[in-house]
């Protein structure tokens, strides 16, 4: 019977949900679930098969173990008595970061060397020598105390899940590629329905939704820490990216336009689109926002629209949002989804939403406001 083990998947605050769906998705035990993060049961597999396709995830980790700690002495016991010579070698770098939340060891500088101690001190009695090279595989240790308990952990992602791969270079005030897949998914994209993000910037929304329609694996092109473990097989590595490859279903008639009245951006844009290998699913190119016509085609708008950030001031963004509301609305049955972190959006948009969405673009809280309904027609029955 194949071991379980129990692993951390991390994610911006408001993404739980979405984590959670696709562990369920991918087979695997949901534990818990606390802000930002995901507990859940699995075997070896789920270390590649979660980095692969988990979306709307950080990182993440094997958890080693987890115990109370009001003292140091209680923090470096607690460390110490965990297995930490099943995965790290005599010559393997373990180095240590975390964080501490509400509980009374609150020094991180002081956590991260108590606790790099406690892991010296039990691989030198496991392996008999007191000096360690750590030249060799990285295994990166963080410790997580919250009211006082501590959970232990290994990075089995090294980069960031976010980082795709698509995107070296982002334009202004860069959308995380996590955010973008949740938003993606709350609008509910579907073949038969145009999907348009008139201030693409990057392209990131237009490509997690070419992604996401495709049934691309997001972390199919790229490389994880894990990959370097000498008790993960590389068979497993290998039998998860031929199941990625093999669900990819690029013949699909879902459409996407990524588009920007700034030239550079759309560059950047056809260049990250190129490098995902969606050419045939996102069209990109040069257009106002405030000219979109509907063509008589069903759409959904899902933006981020500048905040100041790719604007001179506030005022400017202001003004934008009351041209967008005014001239969204003209847009029959289209759905509109827009993210932003001015508060009074809704205000300045001159609509109220049918319904508001609180998610975090890194520590940067924002509103997702989704209009279902045309305000044209009294007859819209609401989604």
């Amino acid at each position: 019977m194949a071991e379980i083990y129990t692993y951390v998947a991390t994610c911006l605050f408001g993404l739980e949900k979405f984590v959670g769906e696709e562990i369920d998705a991918l087979g695997y035990e949901r534990i818990s679930t606390i802000d930002g993060r995901v507990t859940f049961r699995g075997d070896i597999t789920a270390i590649a098969r979660c980095n692969l396709w988990l979306s709307c995830a950080e990182r993440v980790y094997l958890q080693m173990g987890q115990f109370n700690a009001f003292t140091f002495t209680e923090l470096f016991d607690g460390t110490k008595n965990l297995p930490w010579e099943q995965w790290i070698g005599e010559n393997d770098a373990f180095p240590v970061k975390g964080h501490s939340i509400k509980s009374q060891l609150y020094s991180i500088p002081d956590c991260q060397s108590i606790v790099k101690k406690a892991i010296v001190e039990r691989l030198s009695g496991e392996y008999g020598i007191s000096w360690f090279s750590e030249d060799c595989v990285k295994y990166q240790i963080e410790f997580f105390i919250i009211d006082n308990r501590v959970t232990l952990m290994i990075d089995t992602s090294g980069t960031a899940l976010h980082k795709r791969g698509y995107r070296p270079a982002a334009g202004a005030a860069p959308l995380r590629e996590t955010l973008a897949a949740a938003m993606v998914r709350i609008a509910r994209p579907r073949e038969d329905v145009l999907f348009w993000d008139p201030f693409c910037g990057s392209g990131t929304i237009a490509l997690e939704a070419a992604l996401y329609m495709t049934k691309t694996a997001p972390g199919l092109n790229r490389a994880f820490a894990a990959e370097d473990f000498y008790d993960i097989s590389p068979t497993v590595w290998t039998q998860a990216r031929e199941e990625a490859r093999d669900l990819q279903n690029l013949n699909t008639a879902f459409e996407a336009w990524a588009s920007d009245i700034d030239r550079d951006m759309v560059r950047t844009a056809q260049d990250n689109v190129v490098r995902a290998g969606m050419q045939n699913i996102v069209k990109t190119f040069q257009h106002d926002a405030l000219r979109i016509r509907t063509g008589g085609r069903r759409g959904t708008i899902v933006c981020n629209p500048p905040y100041g950030e790719r604007l001179m001031d506030e005022q400017s963004a202001f003004d934008l949002y009351r041209a967008m509301g005014r001239h969204f609305a003209t847009l029959d049955r289209w759905q509109i989804y827009i993210l932003t972190s001015d508060e009074q959006f809704e205000m300045h948009y001159g609509r109220r939403a049918d319904k508001i969405r609180r998610l975090y673009n890194g520590m940067i809280k924002c509103g997702y406001y989704q209009f279902f309904k045309n305000p044209q027609r009294k007859d819209e029955p609401k989604k």
